[in-house]
């Protein structure tokens, strides 16, 4: 990847909105930005994402030379390297792990999310921005899926010693990655960090909520549930564990 160029906010309505921002206004790519805090933090669908300082909110806005469907791989390619960088931070025996599709657990509760976002320029170039938060020192309370912090779970990280070691693996997954032409290795390695794998999970989806066996990815990054009736491919839900967690879905 070319070399990134890295703009740091104090506070900013959200990083991906402060990417696509700057890139309206012809910043070179790829191009980090981090804040300090957001004050119009989202996640998936829109939902608000709590956003005090203390915590490293950082967004990567890339052109888009590949299509949707390789665009839909980057959040897992994000994860697996947010993965490598709080290993080698926290150590290979933290408790962390990722969970499909597209958040980062520690001790099973989740640390962090990533929001990957496809626009088109008003000059007609295609981008997407992908979006990390990671609760470094302050987390929600009473969501869906239980939450923590780094500093909840014994560990003082600062932000921009986290963001340093964040951007050089994404720097070294985005080129195992290729454009997708290398996704196999990707997926390989993000299997290995797996959370759930080969237990009984729901997965809700639009209109209704399923159960099966987390058996895997496809080789496009859809997850694969095993079912009585065979297995099935899902390209997007949100996905639970056992106990407490599976009722939420019902």
């Amino acid at each position: 990847m070319p070399a990134v160029r890295h703009v740091a906010f104090g506070d900013v309505g959200s990083t991906n909105d402060e990417a696509l921002a700057l890139a309206a206004r012809g910043e070179t790519l790829p191009l980090w930005v981090t804040a300090l805090r957001q004050l119009a933090g989202r996640g998936r669908q829109g939902a608000p994402w709590i956003s005090e300082a203390g915590n490293l909110y950082a967004s990567l806005l890339l052109a888009r030379s590949f299509g949707l469907p390789q665009a839909a791989q980057l959040p897992l390619v994000t994860a697996l390297a947010l993965h490598d960088a709080l290993v080698a931070i926290l150590g290979p025996d933290a408790g962390l792990g990722i969970k499909w599709p597209n958040d980062l657990l520690l001790n099973r509760c989740k640390i962090a999310g990533i929001l990957a976002e496809s626009k088109t320029l008003a000059d007609g170039r295609p981008v997407i921005v992908i979006g990390c938060g990671v609760n470094c020192t302050h987390h929600p309370q009473g969501t869906r899926h239980p939450a923590t912090s780094l500093l909840a779970e014994g560990h003082s990280v600062i932000p921009d010693e986290l963001f340093a070691e964040f951007s050089r693996h994404m720097a070294g997954r985005l080129a195992v990655w290729d454009g997708g032409a290398g996704f196999g290795d990707i997926r390989a390695g993000w299997l290995d960090c797996a959370t759930g794998l080969g237990e009984t999970i729901h997965v809700r989806l639009p209109q209704t909520t399923i159960e099966g066996v987390f058996a895997g990815l496809d080789a496009a990054g859809q997850l694969i549930l095993r079912q009585a009736t065979g297995e099935r491919t899902i390209s997007a839900g949100e996905l639970f564990f056992g106990g407490a967690e599976a009722e939420n879905a019902l």
